[in-house]
C-alpha cells in the first residue's frame, strides 16, 4: 500500500481508503435486502490488514447501519490502527445542540470515545449558510476540547464557486471531501477546486472515483477500444484511479466496494500510486475517453432547474438524465427501469401538454418538449 502525508496534518494515510456507503448485501427470508454484515466486518478488516488506514462512513449510510457495522469492525485493535471519518447530518440539525446529540449518538454506534475527522455532510450554498447561523465554529471548537473529535472538515456538493466560498469563510478546515473522477473533471468543485484547495494547504479526499460504478462495469464496445490502445494494458477501474492519484492535491481516493473481489483488486491497483506518474500520452488517452463518452449525451442539460416545476409535474431533467445515462453507458434496462418508476407516478413525458413553459425558461434553449419524446421512447422500447 502506499502512503501519503495527510497535507499540513502530515502524518501518513494510506492513498485508497475504504468508504462504508455500497456494502454486499444479501435477502433476508422475508425477501427484504439488508447488509451481510459478517462480510462487510470481513472486508473492512481484510482492508486495514493490507495496509489502509482510512476508514469512511456516514449517519444515514445503509440505512443508519453503516456506523453499527465499523463499529464492530473496529474491535479486537482494529480502531487504533485507522483514522476514523463520520459526518453529521446537518439537513436533520435544526438547533445548535443537536450538533452535539448527533455526534454522541454516531460516537455510541460506532463504539468509540473519539473520531479523528467529522464532516458536515454534504454541504452545498444553502446547507453552509444554515450551519454557520446555528454556530458550527462554536460545535467544533467544544467538541475538540472534550476530545470528541481531533479534526474538522467537510463534504461538497454545489457549484465552484460555494466551493471557494466555503474555503474562504472559514479559516480552520483540516480536510476536504469532493466528487471527482475523468468525467467529473469540471463537475461541482471539479480539478479547479482541487487545486483550489491545495493550494491553502488542505488535502482533499475523493469521493465517486469511479461515478457509482459506470467507470467499472459494461463498458461500451467503443470506450474499450480506446482503452486497448494503450501500450500498458491496465483496466477501466485502474486507469480511473490513476488519473485521479496522478493529482499531489489528492490525499486519499475512497472507493465504495462491494464485494471482497473488488476490494482486492482495488488493493492491487494502489500498491503503486505515486503522484504525477501518468505520461502526457496516458492523459491524452483519457481526455480522449471522455471525449467520447461526452459525445454520447443526447442533450445538452444542466440540471439548473429553470425548467421546473412543470404544471403537468413531468420531472424533466430527471427524464434527460436517464435518457443521457442510457446512451453514454449502454445500461438500457437499469435506466428504463428508473423510468418505469416515474410513470407509476406520473411524472414521464408522457404527462406534458406542450404548453411551452419550459422552453421559455430554459437558458440552454433546449427544444425539451421534442426532446422528451425521443427520451420517452429510447427509455421504453
Amino acid at each position: 500500500m502506499q502512503y501519503r502525508n495527510f497535507g499540513k496534518l502530515q502524518f501518513p494515510v494510506s492513498t485508497f481508503g475504504v468508504g462504508c456507503m455500497r456494502f454486499p448485501t444479501m435477502q433476508t427470508s422475508e425477501g427484504k435486502e439488508k447488509v451481510d454484515e459478517q462480510e462487510a466486518i470481513k472486508m473492512i478488516r481484510y482492508a486495514i490488514d493490507h495496509g489502509v488506514n482510512y476508514i469512511d462512513t456516514a449517519y444515514f449510510y445503509h440505512g443508519g447501519e453503516s456506523e453499527i457495522i465499523v463499529g464492530k469492525a473496529l474491535q479486537d485493535g482494529y480502531r487504533e490502527k485507522v483514522s476514523l471519518v463520520t459526518k453529521c447530518p446537518v439537513w436533520d440539525v435544526e438547533k445548535y445542540a443537536d450538533f452535539e446529540r448527533f455526534l454522541d449518538e454516531q460516537l455510541e454506534k460506532l463504539q468509540v470515545d473519539y473520531l479523528d475527522f467529522y464532516l458536515m455532510h454534504a454541504l452545498d450554498k444553502n446547507r453552509w449558510e444554515k450551519i454557520k447561523a446555528l454556530g458550527f465554529e462554536k460545535f467544533y471548537e467544544e467538541a475538540i476540547q472534550k476530545g470528541k473529535i481531533k479534526y474538522r472538515g467537510f463534504s461538497f456538493h454545489d457549484e465552484l464557486s460555494v466551493f471557494r466560498s466555503i474555503l474562504d469563510e472559514y479559516d480552520r478546515w483540516d480536510m476536504c471531501q469532493i466528487q471527482l473522477n475523468i468525467l467529473d473533471h469540471q463537475y461541482q468543485a471539479g480539478v479547479e477546486g482541487l487545486r483550489y484547495a491545495g493550494l491553502k494547504g488542505i488535502p482533499v479526499v475523493i469521493m465517486e472515483p469511479l461515478k457509482g460504478g459506470k467507470l467499472a462495469q459494461k463498458i461500451p464496445a467503443d470506450i474499450e477500444a480506446i482503452w486497448e490502445e494503450s501500450r500498458t494494458k491496465r483496466s477501466p477501474v485502474e486507469w480511473a484511479f490513476r488519473w485521479l492519484y496522478n493529482f499531489s492535491e489528492v490525499a486519499v481516493i475512497l472507493s465504495g466496494v462491494s464485494n471482497m473481489e473488488q476490494l482486492q483488486d482495488n488493493i492491487k491497483i494502489f500498491q503503486e500510486a505515486p503522484a504525477q506518474c501518468m505520461t502526457k500520452e496516458e492523459i491524452k488517452l483519457v481526455d480522449r475517453v471522455r471525449e467520447q463518452y461526452e459525445s454520447k449525451i443526447k442533450v445538452g442539460c444542466t440540471k439548473c432547474e429553470y425548467c421546473i416545476p412543470c404544471p403537468a409535474g413531468v420531472r424533466i431533467p430527471n427524464i434527460f438524465d436517464l435518457y443521457n445515462q442510457s446512451s453514454m453507458y449502454g445500461s438500457s434496462k437499469e435506466y428504463a427501469m428508473s423510468y418505469q418508476r416515474m410513470m407509476e407516478k406520473n411524472e414521464d413525458a408522457t404527462q406534458c401538454v406542450q404548453c411551452g413553459q419550459c422552453e421559455n425558461a430554459c437558458p440552454q434553449h433546449l427544444p425539451i418538449i421534442q426532446t422528451l419524446q425521443e427520451a420517452h421512447k429510447v427509455l421504453t422500447e
